[in-house]
């Protein structure tokens, strides 16, 4: 009598692949949205009820706008993964190792610093100074307010301090946890802490690649070209 043949274990299904992290900005998108409809609506109208060479050069001018304005406002895009910093910028993607990545720098613009000496501007995360100036006032704020409730708490003793374990003092109000940050620079942070805890990994490693846009360039540099005939011709 044979023994059963032992059976090879079942397969283990493959790990889920960490998505990458995305950071747009929603502003920029929403007024790209508003300008691409005003202009199709200001160049259909003239390509419907003008005569001449009016439809003809609100084609061109169509043709020069419309890549424009995608480049600068719905294009722009960050992707942080494990490995690589992928930056889409209006002409140019920029794919960086986290490993050839030297500093995160913040001061009137974001932007990437590798170990080359080279720069590229995160265009999707744009800098607020009055963001920053209004996330100042509420960490000024929140600091006198803690420091208001502090003290009630230690004048009023220990039955009315009981009292005060609910909250950060009696109408004090909620404390933050941390130091109130800008949503630009919050963001710059979690980019800063990934660089921290992956530039030594093996997997993120590699070269610096840039590649031009081409399917915004092309379109751009042909409706300029036409818009230019056009005036040339008269």
């Amino acid at each position: 009598m044979t023994s059963p043949e032992p059976q090879s274990p079942a397969p283990q299904p493959p790990e889920p692949e960490s998505k990458d992290r995305v950071y747009r900005s929603v502003p920029a998108i929403a007024g790209g949205v508003l300008l691409l409809a005003i202009a199709g609506w200001l160049g259909i109208d003239a390509v419907t009820s003008s005569g001449g060479r009016t439809p003809w050069m609100a084609l061109a001018v169509l043709i020069l706008v419309v890549p424009l304005v995608v480049a600068f406002t719905l294009r722009p895009a960050v992707y942080a993964g494990e490995d690589r910093l992928r930056i889409r910028n209006p002409f140019r993607l920029i794919v960086l190792p986290w490993g050839r990545i030297a500093s995160l720098k913040s001061a009137y613009s974001n932007e990437v610093l590798t170990e080359s000496g080279a720069k590229y501007q995160l265009w999707a995360v744009p800098v607020s100074l009055r963001a920053r100036k209004k996330a100042a006032r509420r960490e000024m704020r929140a600091t006198a307010q803690a420091r208001r409730g502090t003290g009630r708490d230690e004048g009023r003793g220990s039955a009315l301090g009981m009292r005060a374990g609910w909250g950060d003092g009696l109408g004090a109000g909620p404390v933050s946890d941390g130091p109130v940050r800008a949503e630009t620079d919050r963001i710059m942070d979690e980019l800063r802490g990934l660089h921290e805890a992956r530039h030594r990994a093996e997997t993120a490693q590699g070269e610096v690649t840039v590649r031009w846009a081409y399917e915004v360039v092309g379109p751009a540099v042909a409706g300029a070209l036409l818009v230019l005939i056009l005036l040339v011709v008269g």
